[in-house]
């Protein structure tokens, strides 16, 4: 890279520096100032800043293997989540806030009672908090190790420093990187979190459609693209550009589309709204805003994001077509591509990228772990300040441990079944506490225990059998065993369940054993938010197919979903002015 190149990346690394000390008096008040930004982001922040932490380093790279194994289609691993984003936005956000907690894990002693609730809110803190934080941050960390190989020769830096012999110039990257995330994170807690994902999602976003706009004209237009594809892949091209699955050429396996859109969605811990989504939900100036910010985030991950990274993947199948690490195909574009300026914009957009999903999964792993661990069970009477203080070195501590997963890991994709494989059993009772009163911590406990046993029986012991029956089998287990738990268990205290009830407000009319003892009245909305949440499908999917249509040509399908989009849009306009006006 030339000097121009080093020094925008500088540019952007002071800033983030900037930015923590900027907002370290302020996150130092208080827990909920530090994970929280004192309750106070208006919807906008909020739904950006969820999906700046979504758009990582390794996204691209992921979305670039995809496209070389299964073509457009096998981007549904990641599309088959709107339902479960949706669902988040239109059912859960405003419960969320009302809720009034500081993580999603100590709304298990709110929703539940007695020893089993402790107990869970214990596990979870650690187990979500820990292990599965750090398979995340180790995918993430993969991904710049990766970037790092292609984009920028740092053995010559080690050389000149005189560490060769200490450390390998990827990994000198990856910790310079790590060192500048730990530094804001620690001073500036989730102030800094938001503030800087906000210019990181512009950055990336910057970086990633200048890539793709240069590649295409380079390659001569989409147009020529598609004869390239056919050229060098013949029957195979026409599954590359499809965006269901094709029997007939490259594509996603159907068992693994069936699973993902039939099962995977609801199944996993996204659908009750989960992790760092539900941080910013709870951070929300109010429920309206909580709600808002989840929309919002909906529609620039899903319509927004992904084409100008589709786009680079198409042309990377013909610009590198043999690679063994198909992974590699989108840092590759980048050197082939990016001129000098614009090669330090997009190497600076990937390290926002990155710090953007690391410092808040530092953040809210360590808000699990202080505020649901170290506080009921190790420290429970001491100031603030003193939470404070442990929050920023248990900050250095989880890096650590993710970077050490990081180390061991193989491939990017392989952690991504893992984690989902890990949480496909979760996501029935996640929903279901919000909905039926009779969901106790047993529930969840017998869930998380099912997933785990059976995930990992069928994938060391039949492996063969593919990850989409793996997703199948895992989900239809665990849903047996915590409903058959549910209606075997004790439930819950009443008076703790009446004592939700009224904080929440619940709009199920599963509530209602609770709702007749309870003081105050909720407002059924019938199937309302049942037809929002299909308005708000349709919104997705025939706006992403839409806008996916028209850069790859094809204008009058294109038009069509965008006018089908358009008419879904007027159904959710009007619900979202429903609801603020209800709260009114």
């Amino acid at each position: 890279m030339a000097r121009l190149d080093w020094l925008i990346i500088a540019a952007y690394m002071m800033f983030a520096l900037a930015v923590g000390l900027a907002f370290r008096r302020r996150a130092g008040r208080n827990m909920a100032q530090y994970f929280l930004s004192g309750r106070n982001l208006p919807w906008w922040i909020v739904g950006t800043s969820i999906v700046a932490t979504m758009f990582a380093a390794d996204t691209p790279l992921v979305v670039a293997g995809f496209v070389a194994n299964d073509g457009i289609s096998g981007l549904w691993f990641m599309w088959n989540f709107a339902a479960a984003h949706l669902m988040a936005a239109f059912f859960f956000a405003r419960l969320w806030r009302r809720a009034g907690v500081i993580t999603d894990v100590e709304l298990v002693e709110l929703r539940y009672s007695g020893g089993a609730a402790v107990a869970l809110r214990g596990f979870r803190s650690v187990w979500e908090g820990v292990v599965l934080n750090c398979i995340v941050m180790g995918w993430v960390i993969l991904a710049m190790v990766k970037i790092m190989d292609v984009l920028i020769n740092l053995d010559a830096v080690t050389v000149r420093l005189g560490i060769d012999g200490l450390i390998d110039g990827r990994w000198f990257g990856i910790l310079a990187c790590l060192v500048v995330a730990v530094v804001y994170t620690v001073l500036s807690g989730f102030w800094g979190v938001v503030m800087t994902d906000f210019v990181q999602f512009l950055l990336a976003m910057a970086g990633a459609i200048a890539l793709a706009v240069i590649a295409v004209i380079d390659i001569g237009g989409i147009g020529q693209l598609k004869l390239e594809l056919v050229a060098r892949y013949g029957d195979l091209a026409s599954g590359y550009l499809s965006f269901f699955p094709d029997l007939s050429g490259a594509s996603l396996p159907l068992v693994t589309f069936v699973a993902l859109m039939g099962v995977n969605w609801w199944a996993t811990r996204d659908a009750g709204g989960t992790s760092y989504m539900v941080q910013r939900m709870l951070a929300a100036r109010d429920e309206n805003h909580s709600f808002l910010g989840v929309l919002w985030f909906c529609f620039l991950h899903y319509v927004i994001r992904p084409w100008p990274w589709i786009l680079v993947g198409l042309i990377a199948l013909v610009v590198f077509p043999e690679l063994d690490d198909p992974e590699l195909g989108y840092p590759m574009m980048i050197v082939e591509y990016m001129p000098v300026g614009l090669l330090g914009l997009m190497v600076a957009s990937i390290l926002a990228a990155f710090m953007s999903t690391i410092d808040t999964l530092l953040n809210w792993g360590v808000s699990l772990l202080v505020n649901d661990c170290y506080r009921p069970f190790i420290r429970r009477t001491a100031n603030e300040e003193h939470y404070v203080r442990v929050s920023r070195l248990l900050v250095v501590g989880l890096m650590i441990a993710g970077g050490v997963t990081a180390y061991t890991m193989q491939t990017i994709r392989g952690a991504w079944e893992l984690f989902f494989g890990m949480t496909v059993g979760i996501g029935g009772v996640y929903v279901m506490r919000w909905w039926w009163w009779r969901v106790n911590a047993w529930c969840e406990i017998a869930a998380w225990i099912s997933t785990a046993v059976v995930y990992l029986g069928l994938h060391f012991v039949n492996p063969s059998i593919g990850f989409g029956w793996h997703l199948i089998a895992t989900a239809g287990v665990s849903t047996v065993c915590w409903v058959v738990v549910a209606l075997a268990t004790p439930a819950t205290d009443e008076k703790t369940l009446v004592t939700f009830y009224e904080k929440v407000r619940p709009t199920s009319p599963w509530w209602k054993p609770i709702a007749v003892k309870s003081r105050v009245s909720v407002q059924r909305k019938g199937w309302s938010d049942v037809t929002d949440w299909i308005a708000g499908l349709v919104f997705i999917y025939a706006g992403l197919f839409g806008v996916g249509k028209l850069i790859l040509e094809g204008w009058q399908p294109g038009l069509i979903y965008l006018g089908i989009a358009a008419t879904a849009g007027v159904v959710v306009y009007r619900s979202v002015l429903r609801g603020l006006g209800a709260s009114m």
